[in-house]
């Protein structure tokens, strides 16, 4: 309590530590002399500087309200859960073994949600910091011997799949340097086939059945195993692929690259989508492509369906071509939400997708959020461009209700900061960007390394989204994709 007169203020200096007492002493010296008003004006600055790294011009205000707003929420997880200690090295405490170690630690990311499109965004435009946050992944790992698939703070037994495979690939594939990539390698390979003892969404859960029957059957009393086997042969791709790219040997990451195929496996030849299947090999005859949890995760099959980042071409030619194929994903608008489920109490995305009123489409439960471009691939570029302006117009807002429901450690912020600029990375360890509809006239974006980017997109309308042509430096460019 303070002793005050009237109209008297009291200003009070406050940090904070994790690690001791003395560490917060040492954080308090971070103010120096500043005042409130100074410390407000530095924030200003510092926020203005991150958030001028692309410059957004629009006649329509809500639109730059709405970006900046989903740019802001895009870089606030991971959190950085290092401190400076008096020597001016980098220190963290360990929520893995309660150890103070030297080095970086970030923590409050869920892979599940942020491989999609908040790591892609971070390697697009702050590299530096992901190169950090990839050296938190080395000390995650040697501190509890498994990399975190949701750290709050630490391991939590939370979602399903095995997605920091694909953020530490697609970082060392995009580009980023300086940390152990040796060490993280043999992070992947131990996680593929170990599962944390007490936390079961750390590793592979059920990874014993996958490696022998190529999915998890649904008998086997393993749950979600219909999204834990379509994320794990996405995450053995991305396995794949760094390993190519560090020349490990042939024999050694061929395993990787034909369990990336095991999508395959579920796909039911008569529903032409995926579905549960039991160790004999048989469908269930009460499939419900409609309902919820069981065999998936938060959503249901017409959601999961899509889950095959890697190889959109074979999942096209699964279901029967391309005009079959494009069909398929035009149902997904049409099909009526669900109503009075019985399989499990109501859930929010679930409420959030009937409120939407698009069929199944459900925004808010992220394994569908990629969907909408996977029309490029079926020969229909505009259908991409129709569904995504769509979507950021309906379920993006500046208003107080104006989020499409769970914010998810940026993730759904990344995905519409993506979709706005006209590109969105369908695929994080593919190296390339899937062409959209940009929603403004003109943006610059500033990269680390000094180069610009410039996107124009003349008479760009809501009624006039579709894209006529497209040139990249002055000359023109035909392909529905930009590499890294």
């Amino acid at each position: 309590g303070f002793s005050t007169s009237h109209d008297e203020q009291v200003h009070a200096r406050v940090a904070s530590s994790f690690i001791s007492e003395e560490q917060a002493l040492i954080n308090l010296e971070e103010l120096g002399d500043a005042d409130f008003d100074n410390v407000v004006d530095k924030g200003k600055q510092r926020w203005n500087e991150i958030l001028g790294r692309i410059e957004v011009e629009d006649d329509n205000f809500d639109n730059l309200r709405t970006f900046y707003s989903s740019f802001y929420r895009s870089i606030l997880f991971p959190r950085n859960f290092s401190e400076v200690d008096g020597a001016g090295k980098i220190v963290h405490y360990s929520p893995y073994n309660g150890k103070v170690l030297p080095g970086y630690m970030f923590t409050d990311t869920g892979f599940w949600d942020t491989f999609r499109s908040l790591f892609p965004f971070l390697n697009f435009l702050f590299p530096s910091e992901n190169v950090k946050m990839q050296e938190g992944l080395v000390n995650a790992y040697k501190e509890s011997g498994f990399l975190p698939e949701w750290a709050s703070p630490g391991h939590r037994d939370i979602m399903v799949g095995n997605n920091s495979a694909s953020v530490v690939a697609d970082a060392y594939l995009k580009g980023l340097r300086g940390y152990d990539i040796e060490t993280l390698w043999e992070a992947l390979k131990h996680g593929v086939n170990n599962v944390h003892p007490e936390v079961s969404a750390t590793g592979r859960k059920g990874y014993e059945y996958y490696n022998k029957y190529n999915y998890i059957p649904n008998d086997a009393g393993v749950d979600q195993n219909v999204a834990r086997t379509l994320e794990y042969a996405y995450n053995d791709w991305t396995i794949y692929r760094l390993g190519k790219a560090l020349n490990k040997p042939q024999r050694e990451i061929d395993v990787y690259a034909k369990r990336a195929t095991n999508y395959k496996q579920l796909y039911h030849p008569k529903r032409k989508l995926m579905a549960g299947r039991a160790t004999d090999g048989s469908f269930s005859n009460s499939f419900n492509p409609t309902d919820w949890s069981r065999d998936f995760t938060e959503g249901n099959s017409w959601h999961y369906s899509w889950s095959v980042f890697h190889d959109p071409q074979g999942l096209i030619q699964l279901m029967g071509g391309r005009k079959q194929f494009s069909k398929l994903l035009d149902s997904v608008f049409i099909i009526p939400g669900s109503k009075g489920m019985e399989s499990r109490s109501m859930i929010h995305e679930m409420r959030e997708m009937q409120v939407m009123d698009m069929g199944q489409y459900a925004h808010g439960n992220q394994p569908i959020q990629h969907m909408v471009y996977l029309y490029n691939y079926a020969g229909e570029p505009w259908k991409t461009q129709y569904w995504a302006r769509e979507i950021m117009d309906k379920l993006y807002a500046p208003t107080p209700d104006g989020y499409c429901g769970d914010e998810d450690n940026g993730q759904t912020s990344a995905w519409y900061v993506f979709s706005a600029l006209g590109f969105y990375p369908l695929c994080p360890g593919s190296n390339e960007y899937v062409l959209g509809s940009p929603l403004f006239k003109s943006v610059k974006i500033e990269l680390e390394n000094g180069k610009e980017i410039s996107i124009n997109a003349d008479n760009n309308s809501n009624e006039n989204r579709y894209v006529a042509e497209v040139t990249l430096n002055g000359k023109k460019y035909t392909k529905n994709y930009l590499t890294h």
